[in-house]
């Protein structure tokens, strides 16, 4: 009988793994590899024959290790990445060595409970109605599809349309209505679900990225038939937040779905303090977030809620004969989700949960949003620097005055700087048709002196 070796290959594993994770604070930020020697590293022939199992393992993380961008420091800004705590990054670990597939009760009665348990937490942590359901995904993406395509089964069905059973060719048309800052990733959903972006109606926003509520009427008045508003809960650029308790007054009233894209924000539900920031998002239909940001999860880890779990499984659910379905009434992971095998994400939130606590995931995003108006304050005290935005959560917008005039190209050129100093790392955006620096404080580890190193380095950037 073959026994294979696991202990080599996974104790190497573990040891480099947590050398590089214990290494972060000191790491130089920013990826040193070019995609031309990651190629020489790691290319070659597919050996004709299989190689020792901890030499590969070795050998990759050598040829990798100039090629990671470390999103895990507490010097990382870009892409509001929020990093992996250790109880999640061990669970994670657990997951893949368990290999579940998370896609039915009968498949992995653990993997199927302990999203049950994680998705009541989670529902009482942000104070979502006890009734809604929860899918797990892979990201604030697919959690957005999810809860648009709950939404179209929903309207549609209002609107005596089967759109499971009968497709999209001869349907009412769905309205979309959404800000004009919104996310990308609620277009690129609408491509998937066959609404297409010509179904968007896009509504002024404010100086702030925020809808207008003033606009979303308007528009309600124009518009007749199946209706769905996307409203948004932390602006990827500046942090605002819609006024949804006014979108949810209007849109309701017009009998119109709405979801929340909350990627980010809505994990301020978390915290008492900035809770009445987000106002009226619990009468909402359904949300989408990412736990691989302020839950502090591995990625390829997103949530998706509604407050019609009908039009949810409506929407996603499949039987098929082979399968073993409502095994004694147990809920099938794959009836809230668009995956059918998949990994069991839910072990990692669940363990990110029960480790930080309530006060702990409230603690991370009060934390952030502190260090955030911190590294504001800071680098407002130079002439040089304007702040484009009004610091409500975690995002800064920075722009650097140029003593010639051209500020848009100096701050592109400050960016690329900054980065290539590796002090720290942030990316450059557009902002009302500014080039601005995108600063996103979502590390869990991020402290004060991260924000004092982080801002030395800027200004050495922006001195030199």
């Amino acid at each position: 009988m073959h026994v294979p070796d696991w202990n080599g290959p996974l104790q190497l594993a573990s040891r480099l793994a947590s050398e590089y994770l214990a290494g972060l604070p000191a790491r130089l930020l920013g990826p040193e590899a070019t995609a031309e020697s990651l190629r020489k590293a790691l290319g070659g022939q597919l050996p004709d024959h299989g190689e020792d199992a901890s030499t590969v393992v070795r050998e990759l993380a050598t040829a990798a290790d100039s090629g990671l961008l470390p999103g895990g420091s507490g010097r990382f800004f870009g892409f509001v990445f929020g990093g992996a705590t250790p109880a999640a990054i061990a669970a994670d670990w657990l997951a893949t060595a368990w290999d579940q597939n998370a896609g039915l009760h009968a498949a992995s009665p653990a993997a199927a409970v302990v999203e049950e348990v994680a998705g009541d937490w989670l529902k009482r942590l942000l104070g979502l109605p006890d009734q809604a359901s929860v899918g797990f995904v892979t990201g604030a993406q697919m959690a957005s599809f999810t809860g648009l395509a709950a939404a179209r089964n929903h309207v549609l069905a209002r609107a005596g349309w089967d759109v499971e059973r009968s497709g999209l060719v001869g349907a009412p048309p769905i309205t979309i209505i959404a800000g004009d800052q919104r996310h990308d990733t609620i277009d690129r959903a609408l491509r998937f679900l066959g609404l297409g972006t010509d179904s968007i109606t896009s509504v002024a926003s404010d100086d702030q990225g925020r809808m207008r509520a003033d606009a979303l009427a308007d528009a309600l008045r124009d518009v007749s038939g199946p209706v769905v508003v996307c409203a948004q809960v932390g602006n990827v650029n500046s942090g605002a937040i819609d006024p949804v308790d006014q979108i949810c007054d209007l849109a309701h009233e017009a009998g119109a779905w709405v979801h929340i894209d909350g990627a980010f924000g809505l994990w301020a539900l978390s915290s008492p303090r900035l809770r009445p920031l987000l106002e009226g998002v619990q009468r909402a239909d359904s949300w989408a977030t990412d736990a691989h940001k302020w839950l502090s999860v591995p990625f390829d880890s997103g949530l998706v809620f509604s407050a019609h779990p009908e039009a949810h499984t409506g929407a996603m659910s499949i039987r098929a004969p082979y399968l073993i379905h409502d095994q004694e009434g147990h809920r099938d992971p794959l009836d809230y989700n668009p995956e059918f095998s998949r990994r069991a994400r839910g072990f990692a939130v669940y363990a990110a949960l029960r480790a930080l606590g309530r006060s702990g995931v409230a603690d991370v995003v009060e934390r952030c949003c502190g260090l955030a108006r911190l590294f504001a304050d800071k680098l407002a005290e130079s002439s040089q620097v304007e702040i484009l935005n009004d610091v409500v959560l975690n995002q800064v917008l920075v722009r650097f005055l140029d003593p010639n005039g051209d500020h848009d190209a100096f701050t592109r050129q400050l960016v690329s700087r900054v980065q290539r100093d590796g002090t720290c790392w942030m990316s450059g955006t557009t902002w009302r048709g500014m080039s601005a620096m995108r600063i996103s404080v979502c590390n869990w580890t991020t402290d004060d002196e991260d924000i004092d190193r982080s801002v030395a380095a800027i200004m050495r950037c922006l001195q030199s």
